[in-house]
Order: structure tokens, then C-alpha cells, then sequence
């Protein structure tokens, strides 16, 4: 059995990610950071007692700015494939936060590279790394955008993004590591944070369908992204590990729609008028908007033999459906008296 470490595991893609390995016949470990309520949501349903004989997914307290740390998981793991998915992943955020997010993003990626190169040269193992790596690095960029365009990134999170980008490409270079760079447009799924656009919306607009809100306040509709599904993507992760040579891939649809269009879609599926439920908010402006992310992930169909499985509208069903149904259970619990 191979054996994979996952930074970032709790996350969307890191928990689709341990679902695909698993069925791949590897051993995962995943690294969490450490938190006083449990934030394990998304792999609840995948993980064992590590006493049980058939467990193969385990877990350790680790951070990305803890370098000793990811040192002694990488030393007892002993890993054929690291992904690095950690990251303080919400634009909006890392304006406020663009110390914490740069800490994170890119001195965190050159923390667990130095950590695995060390780790390879005291053994003389060989082990492939992925890094995902962000649409949000092309900013407004003339779309669409492939690995040979020049990136202009238009926040601290893409800033960050694209210095540990340039890392990864280093450390090829300089080490022959074998590192891939995963360029990942926007994916989704009923796994997505709720403080995320497309989970937000969903999320909101299912809850008024059901009397539960009377609100949704968003901010600019006419930003438009290459919206693909979660789970789809992690397949091409693997896939880049799978590979002779190592290289760079932009994972996308290769579709581009607007935030307005994702709101159309929804509000289409419940039925609803979405102008009368949605305000526009100025603080969800960010202070440089990115207009357009649109992918050509011509090089991954080619070469990864990589294709997307699942349409925007069968995207958009899938969430619809899985937080309508989240909504009638909030609306069960509420006529039965409790609070909520």
C-alpha cells in the first residue's frame, strides 16, 4: 500500500481527497490543527478508531507555521505522496488578515518543503508532492487563463499563493524534487464552507424557501468564475502524482458565470424571485476585484487524461438539494419547539 499525507484534511477538497485515496488502497494521514471544539465534520464519516485493525486513515496535531512539527509527522509517516492543501483560503479574509494568510500560504508551503527535502535526503526516500495552487494568482489576467499566462494577482491570498508557486517551482529546480503545482479554478460542492459565495447562497436560499431567513445580503453579482465540482477535482491531484515527469496543470470547466448566474440557477431550482430576498452589501466588496476567472485546462485533458464529470446546472442541483434538505431539518427541529 502507498502511504499519503494531506495538509489541510478537514477541508472540502482534503476530505473528497481521503475518500478517493481510500478507495485507491492507500494508507492517509491527514494533518489537523489543534482546536478546543471539534472541526471534523467532513471526514467523520471515513475515519476509525486507529486501535481498529483495518483503520487506514489516521490523524495528527500539526500546523502549517510549525515547521519542527510537520518535520516529526513527515518522519513518522514516512510518505510516498504529500498534498498540501492547507491554506487561509477566503480572499475577502486575507485583506484583513494578510500577515496570518502570507504566514500560512507561502512561508507554510516553504516550511513543509524544506521539511520534506530533509526528510528524503537523511533517507534517500522518494516522495512526489502536490501543492494547490489558485485561479486567484491570474487576477484580471485576459481570460481564458492557461500555465502560460502571466500571472497578476490582486490580493494578499493570491499574492501568497503565487510566492509559494514559486517555491514549489524552486525546489524542482534546485532539489529535482518531483512537485506539481495544481492551478484549481473555483470548485464547489455540499462540502463547501458556508461563508463561501456558492455556499452561501445555497445555503441562504434554501432557508428562505422554508421561512427559516428573510435575507441574503451578497456583494458584487457580476464577478464570474470557472465553477467545477469538488470531487471531480481531486482526481486530477492524483493524477499529476501518477505521472513520469512532474509539471504544472490548470484544473477548470474551461465555462466561466457570474455570481448573478449562479443566483439565477438556484432561485430557478426553489422557485423563488431572488430580487426580492437579496441585498447588496458594500462590505462584501473587495477592495480589487478579480472580473473574470475562465480556465483552458487543455494540458490536463491531454496529458493527465483528466475531464470534468459534472455539469454547473448538475453542481448546482447537488448543493441545492443537499442544504434544502439541511433546511427542512431546521424546520422540524423549529416546529417541535426548540430554539435554534
Amino acid at each position: 500500500m502507498r502511504t499519503a499525507l494531506i495538509t489541510g484534511v478537514t477541508g472540502q477538497d482534503g476530505s473528497y481527497l481521503v475518500d478517493f485515496l481510500l478507495a485507491k488502497d492507500y494508507v492517509v494521514h491527514g494533518v489537523i490543527r489543534r482546536a478546543s471544539t471539534f472541526n471534523t465534520q467532513r471526514i467523520d464519516h471515513i475515519y476509525k478508531d486507529p486501535h481498529n485493525s483495518k483503520a487506514r486513515f489516521f490523524l495528527h496535531y500539526g500546523d502549517l507555521s510549525d515547521g519542527t512539527g510537520l518535520r516529526h509527522i513527515i518522519e513518522r509517516v514516512q510518505p510516498d505522496e504529500v498534498y498540501n492543501l492547507a491554506a487561509q483560503s477566503h480572499v475577502k479574509v486575507s485583506f484583513e488578515q494578510p500577515e496570518y494568510t502570507a504566514d500560512v500560504v507561502a512561508t507554510g508551503t516553504l516550511r513543509l518543503l524544506e521539511a520534506l527535502r530533509d526528510y528524503m535526503q537523511n533517507t534517500k526516500n522518494k516522495s512526489r508532492f502536490y501543492h494547490a495552487c489558485s485561479s486567484e494568482m491570474y487576477g484580471n489576467a485576459p481570460p481564458p487563463q492557461s500555465e502560460t499566462t502571466p500571472f497578476a494577482p490582486r490580493s494578499p491570498y493570491a499574492v501568497s499563493k503565487l510566492a509559494a508557486y514559486g517555491y514549489c517551482v524552486n525546489y524542482r529546480e534546485s532539489y529535482d524534487m518531483f512537485i506539481c503545482n495544481g492551478i484549481l479554478f473555483n470548485h464547489e460542492s455540499p462540502r463547501r464552507g458556508e461563508t463561501f459565495v456558492t455556499r452561501k447562497i445555497t445555503r441562504a436560499m434554501t432557508r428562505i424557501k422554508l421561512g427559516l431567513q428573510d435575507k441574503l445580503y451578497l456583494g458584487n453579482l457580476e464577478a464570474k468564475r470557472d465553477w467545477g465540482y469538488a470531487k471531480d477535482y481531486v482526481e486530477a491531484m492524483w493524477l499529476m502524482l501518477q505521472q513520469d515527469k512532474c509539471a504544472d496543470y490548470v484544473i477548470s470547466t474551461d465555462a466561466t458565470y457570474s455570481v448573478k448566474d449562479f443566483l439565477n440557477q438556484v432561485a430557478k431550482q426553489l422557485e423563488l424571485d431572488w430580487e426580492k430576498y437579496v441585498e447588496i452589501d458594500p462590505r462584501y466588496f473587495r477592495p480589487t476585484e478579480v472580473n473574470c476567472l475562465l480556465g483552458d485546462s487543455s494540458k490536463a485533458r491531454e496529458e493527465l487524461g483528466w475531464k470534468v464529470k459534472t455539469s454547473f446546472n448538475e453542481l448546482v442541483t447537488m448543493m441545492v438539494e443537499h442544504d434544502l434538505e439541511l433546511a427542512r431539518q431546521e424546520r422540524t427541529l423549529l416546529d417541535a419547539g426548540h430554539i435554534l
